[in-house]
């Protein structure tokens, strides 16, 4: 995984390298601050490491700029150690604040920790079975080259099944998944949202990807 270092200090800038590099992670940095979001878009890293100490902008201005554009990991690293320092950072989207001079194994630690929260739960959202992708967060489903939206409903049984892939799951299950409440759902309900999601499916080319089991339920 690659970090972006934001750093004007060439002594820190080495450091960071040296022990980033000694744990796996690719390393980058850049010393144009006045276009330093940019490169750090492009750069397409992981992670990024903020200082707040600036030339021509501080960290506080570029990690708002980031936030405009970018879900990316930010951990402020400064030397600024008030409270002020960390509620402002957390305020503005850093997900983790270190005062310098900061322990090695403790900013390993919190890398590793925020970066397995923040990915794990992208590859949560993302299930993939028998050619086709779901993602959970966008509410969609690709298969080849093309993509449909689907709704709550369509999305819930699809999700539903695919973690159950193989495995036959009963009308009334999808029906207690979807519709979580104590009122009386009528099964032609399902029927419809079925039918809505087979034609979405084969919009895309995954006509039989549904499979009915006649007086049990559906699987895929």
């Amino acid at each position: 995984m690659k970090i972006f270092v934001v750093e004007d200090e060439a002594e820190i800038c080495k450091e960071l390298s040296v022990l980033l590099q000694k744990y796996g992670y690719v390393y980058e940095s850049s010393t144009d601050f006045a276009h330093i979001t940019d490169h750090i878009l492009k750069a397409e890293a992981d992670l990024v490491l903020l200082d707040i100490n600036l030339p021509y902008q501080d960290g506080y201005t570029i990690c708002r700029e980031i936030r405009k554009q970018s879900d990316i990991p930010i951990i402020v690293l400064t030397s600024r150690n008030t409270d002020f320092d960390e509620l402002m950072s957390l305020n503005i989207g850093a997900d983790d604040f270190i005062s310098k001079p900061y322990n090695a194994q403790v900013l390993i630690a919190r890398i590793q920790t925020i970066l397995k929260r923040t990915y794990e739960a992208q590859v949560h959202s993302v299930l993939t079975h028998k050619g086709l992708t779901v993602n959970l967060l966008k509410a969609a489903a690709v298969y080849g080259d093309k993509e449909v939206d689907l709704t709550k409903n369509e999305l819930g049984i699809l999700r539903l099944l695919i973690v159950n892939k193989g495995n036959v799951i009963p009308r009334d299950s999808i029906i207690d998944e979807l519709w979580q409440s104590d009122e009386f759902i009528d099964e032609n309900t399902l029927n419809v949202n079925i039918v809505r999601l087979r034609k979405k499916l084969s919009e895309i080319g995954a006509s039989d990807y549904l499979e009915t089991k006649r007086g049990l339920g559906y699987r895929v």
